[in-house]
């Protein structure tokens, strides 16, 4: 597709250029699209300048020395309270009052939904189009309260006196005074007029009415920093903040048109996320719940250890609560829950109990060590005899043998070198595993340094600080209470931070203000702060410079305005830079607007970047169920290798990209602590679009030239560095390989066909015998019939009775069956399965009558042999349809039928339901073809049961059972009629569409499909049968012919045990998939090369290759996702922003994303992994 597609379509663009404008001002809809009356356009002015004439009134009064200063905001803020009262009630009863709207008539019918038709100017459309109002009426009420005190406080915060204090010029005083109240009135206009739709979006709907109080909410935070300065005098820091403050307050519009500031929930969100990380050591959490509890326990923490009046006592409180903090304690808690209702002897709760007396112990170990350190060691100033600074060089030799222990065990240093020590021999399974298991044994060298040696070092060298020797402060309850937490919650980077501050310490002098004015708490939390902003920087400048360049290199990217883009760029880069450092600061995405070079500060939100619990939502579809099944043996190896440090350093917010075949799997981490770390795993669609296709297939070559290189130098370079994906590793995992094949010279091949029939009566007769032998209840007779000696009566056929059929007849039932039913259409079942089902609701709907029906015949009555158990009406009478007329009176010619008895009194163990040995067929068609039985296989088949639990008599038992002709005749009767069922009643070749749609249980109508049909049991037995024939025809192809019946039989119970043979639709399908069935095979036909396909899906363990995705990226591309999905509403499948970029993978990102604006087929839970 060209890159000139429009970034907007037409009536977006209109649309945009309709919703900017009301964005800026706050609510006022000055450009309609449409002629307006102007009485609309000067109300809204009057209503959006009212909060400045009343304001304008109370500081006139101000001035002129009538009214103190607090009086004035009183006096606004009561005027204000009262119009917004009146705005309000005016729009409810507006509302409530019917009105007859009319369209005006336009050719453009999208533009229809803005126009209205005004009569008045105080009329009900025109104030209903000028406030819709609220839709509860509790907001009704708060958010004119609210309007009140921000018009007040806003006249208080924008006296001319008061702003010549903090300036003094009377120039800057007019300025501020004229945009601080075109800031105040855009804020009120939005908050009791109506709502401007916010760049800034980060729920789907406004439920509960947030958005109004976005605008009021950073006014008062400029206001509520005024009123601090006014009460709290004497401290310049706060007279700076607040004189900057006045110079930002007049440019909120523009932050607040561009999206920059964000909105109530997000901004509370991101804000405790920040504060949970940076000021108490913590981690941001997989749910909003989660993250609140443990915002809340951390915050107690922090606040009751500054009340603790001891210094031990403090340490300790500090250690044991940073420690249980950093658990996973709801998991905990859910593991012992479930498994107290186990079995004591249970593995899992053995397992439990061990881990938490392995966290009982180590929580004890840390208690005693910090105890006895601080309570016996001296507490000096850091120096290079000092016990700290030994503990100090400890702790940077410690950090650089984790550091090369996690870097070997990953393909790429730094995401540039190769690894020399990870695996060249990727592609062949058995190898590589065998090296893996090498770099495993480091693995776990590392991970007992890590979980084990780190915290206790780090706690010594906190514990032996001399910050905690006299009364703490609060900055120092602050930060030891983070910094004993993050020796817990994130090791890693806890023993960074720590290395960084002792040699700055050890190598700088005392007297700089970094080592006089702070303690160790702050400076931790400072070089924490600033480390995670300088991975971010980093990681949005790559993103930027790839977004720029690419625009220009890449020539499916390159638009005709590219290289103004890129000039702007490059003439006002200082400014480019301006916009990475602040979005840095804020740690809000970078947004590359429609993904081009034209960058933007996104709002703050959470790591998740969307407002839902992760998980909740996909896009479900058939192909689902293969991530079902592969996720949890996903997990259970990310488990060992995110242990060992495969994928590098574990941060919440961090992406992953897994390929395999065609599945992409999308890995995000949510939030990490000790020993623990929760994702989420997204599964991507399999059916690939072209964009799709383009970036998986770049996805592929980013791999194989990691990993599936014949001949790889030690030394060689990352070629696609520039790219957002890194790879890391390859991780062995069960799951099903697809392959699809061509069946042509198969299925149509005539030698093939021919054996097809004579096989599926064999198959047939297996597994009848099979579901028979394994029926329960079968033995519900025998003992009675055993005791009496004798074998039981057995009723014979129904149509035992008829007379011989003509060849008429049988023409007649072959035309029947085929007549309407050929190859032309291969898939038009419906008509075949709407005539069975019709007609066996007709023949249900006279249960107790006995009609006679033109063209059929009575089942003759056997009087005088009923034995009285079973009702006559029941067995000896059927209407059966498709027979010639038969005269009535000749009826009682007919020759009697004795009841037949088994010759073995066993038989009854493999004997066939009663209901399955009526036939409805000939007995001259059933004789001809039983000729076509094959007695021997019959026989061997039942000599191969074993359903005896006495070895000794089975044989002759068995053998009893094989020359039971009476049985045989029943097997006879029903494999038959099944297989003219499937057939038809001609004994013809049948084509590779007939094949097709009986396997798809498709079958010609027939007398017999009736009867079959009316049995579902034995409809699912023989539709397996044909199925179980297909695939054994295929095997023979491929493998060559079978040589006995011995070869067969074992054929056929590796499909019963290891295979599922069916279609992709079915449920039993995806039963199969989740029960992991070794092999599942489907016959299909490809419709536009017109070949017939079969599918076969592999269950075996194999490498999925795993790659670390640029979270900034990632971030940025679902920032710019959500502000032209959500703002510009740009929905357009062909949009620009979701065409293929080789090296953003910018569509798979789009798919990534949380529905509905993106469309994962699969979303996991948060799994909560166990790194041991």
């Amino acid at each position: 597709m060209s890159p000139d597609v429009p970034l907007l379509n037409d009536y977006k663009q209109d649309f945009f250029l309709k919703r900017f404008p009301q964005t800026v001002l706050g609510g006022p809809r000055l450009k309609l699209g449409y002629c307006a009356p102007p009485y609309i356009y000067v109300n809204q002015i009057i209503l959006f300048l009212m909060p400045w004439v009343w304001g304008g009134v109370g500081t006139l009064l101000y001035q002129l020395g009538i009214l103190k200063d607090y009086y004035t905001a009183a006096l606004s803020g009561g005027l204000m309270l009262f119009t917004a009262f009146v705005i309000q009630f005016t729009s409810l009863y507006a509302r409530s009052k019917s009105a007859t709207i009319e369209r005006i008539l336009t050719t453009d019918i999208l533009a229809e939904e803005d126009e209205h038709e005004f009569t008045s100017c105080a009329g009900a459309e025109t104030v209903r189009f000028l406030i819709p109002g609220k839709k509860y009426i509790p907001n009704t009420v708060f958010h004119s309260v609210l309007a009140g005190l921000v018009c007040g406080l806003g006249t208080w915060y924008l006296l001319p006196n008061r702003i010549t204090l903090l300036y003094g010029s009377i120039g800057g005083t007019t300025l501020l005074f004229f945009f601080g109240w075109m800031t105040l009135c855009i804020g009120e206009y939005s908050l009791i007029v109506n709502t401007a739709t916010e760049t800034a979006t980060f729920q789907t709907e406004d439920t509960y009415e947030i958005t109004p109080l976005m605008r009021p909410l950073y006014i008062f935070f400029f206001v509520s920093v005024d009123l601090a300065h006014r009460f709290m005098v004497n401290i310049p820091a706060l007279e700076q903040m607040n004189q900057i403050l006045h110079i930002l307050f007049v440019f909120l519009p523009f932050l607040w048109a561009l999206g920059t500031l964000p909105p109530p929930d997000a901004l509370f969100l991101w804000a405790m996320e920040q504060v949970l990380e940076f000021g108490l050591g913590g981690s941001s959490m997989s749910t909003h719940l989660r993250l609140l509890v443990m915002f809340i326990m951390s915050a107690g923490t922090a606040i009751t250890s500054y009340f603790i009046p001891s210094t031990v006592g403090v340490v300790l409180f500090m250690t044991g609560f940073g420690f249980l903090l950093s658990l996973n304690l709801s998991d905990i808690g859910h593991k012992i829950g479930t498994k107290s209702k186990d079995l004591p002897s249970s593995p899992g709760k053995h397992f439990i109990w061990k881990e938490c007396l392995f966290y009982i112990i180590v929580l004890v170990l840390a208690l005693l060590e910090t105890s006895l350190l601080h309570h016996f060691a001296g507490f000096s100033q850091i120096s290079k005899s000092s016990s700290q600074a030994i503990v100090s060089y400890g702790l940077m030799i410690l950090l650089i043998i984790l550091w090369i222990l996690r870097e070997i065990q990953s393909l790429y240093i730094f995401g540039i070198f190769r690894n020399p020590f990870y695996p060249k021999d990727v592609q062949i399974m058995t190898v590589f595993l065998e090296k893996q298991t090498r770099l495993m044994k480091i693995g776990i060298v590392r991970r007992i340094l890590l979980t084990l040696v780190s915290p206790f070092a780090m706690i010594a060298f906190l514990s032996l600080d001399s910050s905690l020797q006299g009364l703490h402060s609060v900055s120092v309850s602050i930060g030891f209470t983070r910094a004993f937490r993050m020796v817990w919650q994130n090791t890693e980077n806890a023993l960074i931070e720590t290395v960084i501050v002792s040699t700055v310490h050890l190598i700088s002098s005392a007297d700089i203000w970094w080592n006089r004015s702070l303690d160790t708490g702050i400076r931790l939390l400072l070089v924490g702060i600033i480390r995670d902003r300088l991975i971010q920087f980093i990681s949005k400048l790559q993103f930027a410079v790839t977004v720029l360049l690419t625009s220009w290199t890449e020539e499916k990217q390159r638009r005709k305005r590219t290289t103004t883009l890129c000039i702007l760029n490059i003439v006002f880069s200082p400014f480019v830079l301006v916009i990475l450092v602040f979005s840095t600061l804020l740690s809000s995405p970078l947004l590359p607007l429609f993904t081009l070079p034209l960058f933007l500060v996104g709002f703050p939100r959470p790591i998740q970047s969307w407002p839902g619990a992760a998980g909740t939502t996909a896009c479900v579809c058939a192909d689902t169920v293969y991530y079902y099944q592969m996720v949890p043996r996903l997990t259970a190896v990310l488990q060992t290798a995110m242990a060992a440090g495969s994928l590098g350093l574990l941060l919440p917010g961090s992406h992953y990209l897994g390929r395999f075949e065609d599945r992409l799997i999308w890995i995000i981490i949510l939030e990490c602590g000790y020993t623990y770390c929760c994702i989420n795993i997204k599964g991507l669609e399999l059916q690939e679009t072209s964009c799709h296709t383009a970036e998986a297939r770049r996805v592929d070559e980013v791999f194989e030239d990691a990993f599936e290189q014949e001949y790889i130098r030690v030394r060689s370079l990352n070629k696609h560095f520039g790219n957002v994906l890194t790879p890391c590793t390859v991780l062995p995992v069960k799951l099903y390989s697809d392959s699809r094949n061509v069946l042509s010279g198969i299925i149509d091949a005539h030698e093939n066909l021919k054996e097809f029939k004579d096989d599926l009566i064999k198959v047939l007769v297996w597994i009848l015998v099979q579901y028979c032998s394994k029926r329960p209840g079968m033995k519900e007779s025998v003992h009675n019939t055993e005791n009496k000696g004798k074998a039981p009566l057995i009723l014979p056929a129904l149509n035992t009775s008829l007379p011989p059929e003509s060849p008429e007849d049988i023409d007649s039932l072959n035309s029947e069956t085929f007549d309407d039913w050929s190859d032309d259409n291969i898939f038009d079942d419906e008509p075949t399965i709407r005539k069975v089902i019709e007609e066996k609701h007709q023949l249900k709907d006279l249960p107790g009558t006995n009609l006679f029906i033109p063209g059929s015949v009575e089942s003759q009555r056997v009087s005088g042999h009923s034995t009285g158990t079973v009702p006559e009406n029941d067995l000896y009478k059927a209407v059966l349809l498709g027979y010639p007329a038969v005269d009535k009176g000749k009826q009682e010619d007919m020759p009697y039928i004795p009841l037949m008895e088994f010759s073995c009194s066993h038989s009854h163990l493999v004997c066939l339901p009663a209901e399955w040995r009526t036939s409805c067929m000939p007995n001259s068609k059933i004789k001809e073809m039983s000729s076509l039985f094959p007695e021997d296989w019959y026989q061997f088949v039942l000599r191969q049961l074993e359903c005896f639990h006495s070895e000794e008599k089975a044989s002759n038992i068995l053998e009893e059972i094989a020359k039971d002709k009476v049985l045989k005749e029943f097997y006879v009767h029903t494999v038959m009629t099944c297989y003219f069922s499937l057939f038809g009643i001609d004994d013809m070749t049948p084509r590779p569409g007939h094949i097709l749609r009986v396997y798809s249980g498709v079958l010609p109508w027939s007398v017999a499909l009736d009867w079959l049909t009316e049995k579902p049991e034995l409809f699912q037995l023989a539709l397996k049968a044909f199925r179980y024939t297909l695939k054994l025809m295929i095997d023979k192809a491929s493998l060559g012919p079978i040589e006995d019946f011995r070869e067969l039989i074992d054929y056929l119970e590796e499909y019963e045990r290891d295979w599922y043979i069916g279609l992709v639709s079915e449920e039993k399908w995806k039963e199969a998939v989740l029960q992991e069935k070794p092999y599942l095979f489907s016959l299909g036909y490809d419709s536009n090369m017109g070949v017939y396909t079969g599918r076969v899906l592999s269950l075996q363990e194999l490498l999925v290759q795993v790659g670390k995705l640029n979270a900034e990226a990632v971030k940025g591309q679902w920032a710019n996702l959500s502000w032209e999905l959500l703002y510009a509403t740009n929905d357009d499948e062909e949009r620009y922003s979701i065409q293929a970029h080789p090296l953003l993978l910018r569509n798979l990102t789009v798919q990534a994303a949380d529905p509905p604006l993106g469309y994962p087929i699969y979303s996991s839970k948060p799994l909560h992994i166990h790194l041991h």
